[in-house]
């Protein structure tokens, strides 16, 4: 099988990290496979894989017409079988470079916290929860999977020489003390409220605990963060928060950490590192994982929505107060945490899968299927989308990341879902299971 992954762009970030080591397991697996996009910070790690990288054209408006042609350009001369975008873009740019064409199917993977309506309802889906999987279901997509977010579980583990040392002197890190680390894209929508709430509940936290949050990433909130952080250190009198920005390879990040906080990928990878996890979300939410909570994430994926802003650095303060001092459980959860990770989300099991959703879509293609009125609905919600897109923009109420503003877990309620993972229950002395919400 020839596969041409398209992320949605290539600078760090989950769901296109999640996209390159996907194609990398699945190339292992005997498949001819080309990553495709404009150029950026992970074109090194495509190559790393053995993978081999086409630039994309200059796109300008989405879906370009420039990538698609590209597209149906490449499909032609290197016979390509599968064309799979990740998030809206890609997708739809992938599914109009397929439409005219016989025997190429297109495919999409969604990894944000909702789907764009605009992606045709019978375009095969991927989506990384159940939850979202549930509510696509519900309005007539005929072809919705659910891959959770794979985690390479041997490039991130524990005992991994990833010049910790390094970190830690270039940014004055002490040995003493306690590290709490994210590692995260600075963006408004879903993350920087949460990494505000961090950097508040860190500084709370007795002196005497010496603890330093580590921020990992970059984005377009970084000016705001960076101003919040001297703020913060000068009324300590020290570095409480360091600012790393963005790392090429962050593994070093997860492995100083004595906790780490997260939602998504960047929270599973943290969990590889076998470290007690504080899951991010929304309007205050902050969760730690242990066997009592797991469930809920399962089922809603790695993210919460608390009930509101206000009360988030006190609930984590609350949680850091009482895990970081209590080694004996911080191993417990860590260990808890690796079995979940090798147990559901391992790099191989998602490739299997993967193939599986590849050979299921061109089934559907070689038997000549089409869906005009398919079509016809998605391009009316496409056209409503850019119209109230021109009218936020001329309203000042932009959004830069849609479908991670309006997250389905903000909309749904949450369910039990079963962990099927077995180990020990581990939970604070003369507390409740851990379901910390404001």
């Amino acid at each position: 099988m020839r596969v041409l992954v398209y992320p949605h762009d290539l600078g760090i970030g989950g769901s296109q990290i999640n996209a390159i080591e996907l194609a990398g397991a699945v190339h292992r697996l005997g498949h001819e496979t080309i990553v495709f996009g404009r150029p950026g910070p992970l074109v090194e790690k495509v190559r790393e894989l053995g993978l081999e990288f086409v630039a994309a054209p200059e796109m300008g408006r989405r879906p370009s017409v420039a990538v698609t042609r590209a597209l149906a350009g490449l499909v032609e001369s290197r016979c390509i079988d599968i064309l799979h975008g990740y998030e809206w873009p890609p997708s739809l740019e992938c599914y109009l470079a397929a439409r005219r064409l016989t025997r190429v199917a297109a495919v999409s993977t969604v990894m944000s916290m909702a789907v764009a309506p605009f992606i045709p309802k019978h375009v095969p889906l991927t989506v990384g929860t159940h939850q979202i999987a549930e509510a696509e279901a519900g309005i007539g997509r005929s072809a919705v999977t659910v891959l959770e977010p794979p985690v390479d579980v041997d490039a991130n583990r524990p005992g991994l020489d990833l010049a910790q040392g390094e970190l830690r002197r270039r940014w004055g890190i002490a040995d003493a003390g306690h590290v709490v680390a994210v590692v995260s894209r600075l963006a408004r929508e879903l993350k920087l409220e949460g990494i505000l709430s961090a950097m508040e509940a860190v500084a709370s936290l007795p002196a005497g605990m010496r603890v330093c949050l580590l921020i990992a990433g970059d984005g377009p909130e970084c000016a705001e963060v960076t101003e919040r952080a001297a703020q913060i250190n000068l009324r300590t009198g020290r570095q409480t928060v360091v600012l790393a920005g963005e790392l090429a390879d962050p593994r070093a990040a997860y492995d100083v950490a004595d906790v780490c906080l997260g939602m998504g990928g960047s929270a599973l990878r943290a969990l590889a590192f076998g470290k007690p996890l504080v899951v991010q979300g929304e309007e205050g939410f902050w969760e730690l994982l242990t066997p009592s909570s797991l469930e809920t994430f399962l089922w809603q994926g790695w993210y919460g929505v608390g009930s509101g802003q206000a009360g988030g650095a006190s609930t984590l303060r609350q949680i850091l107060f009482e895990i970081l001092p209590a080694e004996g459980l911080r191993a417990e959860l860590g260990d808890f945490g690796r079995r979940v990770v090798v147990h559901r989300y391992s790099l191989g099991h998602a490739a299997e899968a993967q193939l599986a959703t590849y050979a299921a879509a061109l089934d559907a293609v070689s038997s000549g299927r089409r869906a005009t009125f398919r079509e016809l609905e998605a391009a009316g919600h496409f056209l409503r989308y850019k119209s109230r897109r021109l009218q936020a923009r001329l309203t000042g109420r932009g959004s830069a990341d849609d479908f991670n503003a309006s997250p389905v877990a903000a909309a749904q309620p949450v369910q039990a879902f079963s962990a099927g993972v077995s180990g020990p229950v581990a939970r604070m002395a003369g507390t409740s299971p851990w379901r910390s919400r404001p």
